[in-house]
């Protein structure tokens, strides 16, 4: 290899130290959770709503969400974790969004989740992650010939739910 062509490959390996340390991070991947929480709880969510499904499926589905992602265990009771996840559905709403021409029937509906979410350090009671008024939507289809109906709500809470767990947990590992 000739002088000139060698001349950028060893610039290139100069200042390597010297980039390897300029301090470049990806955004949002701050400390958040303390080192000293190893176990978190996640209790039934308190719903004052009519609609139960949503309360009943958001805990499991973002205690399955933790445990995919991440190195925390999970426990049933919030007096043997470090920390507690604690959540309530605040409001929901379902409302038409397109409609049959013909009929005037509703053929698409679009769901509103209104959350309220905080972990807490249970041994500190200091809050590491709040969302206060999280608000999550979901739209679905509703048949119009009574023959082929297939009511889509619950497999349209199932993606909510799913949802706000990957939502959740990515706003607490990340910071956000």
């Amino acid at each position: 290899m000739t002088r000139a062509r060698l001349a950028p490959f060893v610039f290139a390996c100069a200042a390597l130290p010297f980039v390897a340390g300029c301090g470049y991070h990806l955004a949002g991947r701050a400390a958040l959770i303390p080192a000293n929480i190893k176990t978190i709880a996640i209790p039934a969510f308190g719903n004052v709503t009519t609609r139960y499904q949503l309360a009943r499926l958001l805990p499991a589905d973002i205690t399955r969400e933790f445990l995919s992602r991440t190195h925390y265990a999970i426990v049933a009771d919030p007096a043997q974790a470090d920390a507690v996840l604690t959540g309530a559905i605040a409001n929901f709403s379902a409302f038409p969004t397109t409609s049959d021409p013909v009929t005037g029937r509703s053929t698409g509906v679009q769901v509103v989740v209104i959350l309220q979410l905080a972990l807490t350090d249970r041994h500190t009671a200091k809050v590491l992650y709040s969302r206060t008024g999280a608000e999550f939507r979901e739209r679905y289809e509703v048949a119009i010939d009574p023959k082929t109906y297939f009511d889509e709500s619950g497999t349209a809470m199932i993606r909510v739910s799913r949802d706000v767990a990957r939502s959740v947990v990515t706003g607490i590992l990340e910071a956000f």
